[in-house]
């Protein structure tokens, strides 16, 4: 009996295929300055797939990004820095013991910084899900302003405001690029699946779903935990790329970056999420020229800082005004294709 494969399967073979020759390709042959904006691309795919999880497919107005990132970024950052670095580094008080016997290579600590991300995540699933919408989102924002008060006023385990610095530079195309294909797999099979089907029922409908039999606070802490996991992995990455890390890199903003990406890709759209990443970081690094000066008509302008961010909010208005369930709305890349077999028919 042999096995079928689908034409579904085929364009998701097809993808991986093109994803993995892009890495490669770009590693051995795009300048460095290209590969840094490529991996930070990469790093935000496993953020914005992930955070589009538990807010675009399950419904859930949480804005917890930046806390989760912050842990895996320091879990990794003290499992990765030698005892020698840390003990110079702790200027305002000593570390405790435990912290200079911390090491472990760099696949043990990325997935120590998930793991811890996604207990957490599992701590707080209870308190967390007795308050929906509007009250969600500012329960879920708190937990980010702990997490980041914790790592200042900690400085025995974090360094306080000081961060971590020398943190070995283990990110690189081949790390980021194939943790994001494995990320959005691994979320496009989850929203495939039966528990999908149950998270997308909870973001329709949640009282309709429990009246239904749908088990809906173990729908939506899959999908935190799930969420928590690729955004601690994330954090490791971000942290092993940029080496050093401080408590104001882990901001507010941090997860409206996310927010606007996952808003504009569309909610509950995997496929809108990767576009979204690559359009709102990627393309505020390319338009960067129009902070310098610019040769126009003869005439050479002066410097103008910040006028990317004017530009690039500009285009953003108009893409929501045009599109307002974002670029893809709720679809994902094959829907066009069944769509357009269907149109044939």
């Amino acid at each position: 009996m042999g096995i079928t494969v689908s034409k579904n399967q085929w364009m998701n073979v097809a993808m991986v295929a093109f994803a993995m020759c892009f890495i490669v390709f770009s590693s051995n042959y795009f300048d460095e300055y290209s590969v840094r904006i490529l991996n930070n691309i990469a790093i935000f795919i496993i953020l914005a797939v992930s955070y589009n999880l538990i807010n675009g497919v399950t419904g859930q107005f949480s804005l917890e990004p930046n806390g989760f990132v912050a842990i895996g970024a320091y879990v990794t950052a003290l499992l990765l820095v030698s005892p020698e670095a840390k003990q110079y580094q702790y200027a305002i008080v000593d570390p405790y013991p435990f912290v200079m016997t911390l090491h472990a290579n760099f696949v043990v600590a990325l997935l120590l910084s998930g793991i811890f991300a996604a207990l957490l995540a599992l701590a707080l699933a209870a308190p967390v899900f007795r308050v929906r919408g509007d009250y969600l989102a500012i329960v879920t924002l708190g937990f980010g302003f702990i997490i980041k008060i914790l790592a200042i006023n900690n400085p025995e385990i974090t360094n306080g405001s000081l961060g971590l610095n020398d943190i070995p530079e283990f990110s690189n195309l081949y790390w980021t690029g194939g943790i994001a294909i494995i990320a959005v797999i691994v979320i496009l099979n989850i929203v495939n699946s039966k528990f999908g089907r149950a998270m997308k029922a909870v973001r329709d409908d949640e009282d309709a779903a429990t009246a239904m039999g749908v088990n809906t606070f173990k729908a939506k802490t899959l999908a935190f935990c799930t969420s928590a996991f690729f955004e601690g992995v994330g954090g490791g990455l971000l942290a092993a790329l940029l080496t050093s890390i401080s408590p104001d890199l882990f901001d507010f903003f941090f997860t409206f970056q996310l927010l606007i990406i996952i808003v504009l890709g569309g909610l509950g759209s995997t496929t809108g999420a990767i576009i979204g990443t690559v359009l709102v970081i990627g393309g505020s690094e390319w338009m960067r020229f129009l902070d310098e000066p610019m040769h126009l008509f003869g005439y050479t302008t002066t410097a103008m800082p910040g006028m990317r961010m004017v530009v690039f909010s500009l285009i953003l208005i108009f893409i929501m005004l045009f599109a307002r369930e974002g670029i893809m709305g709720k679809r994902e890349l094959k829907d066009f294709f069944t769509s357009r077999k269907k149109g044939e028919k």
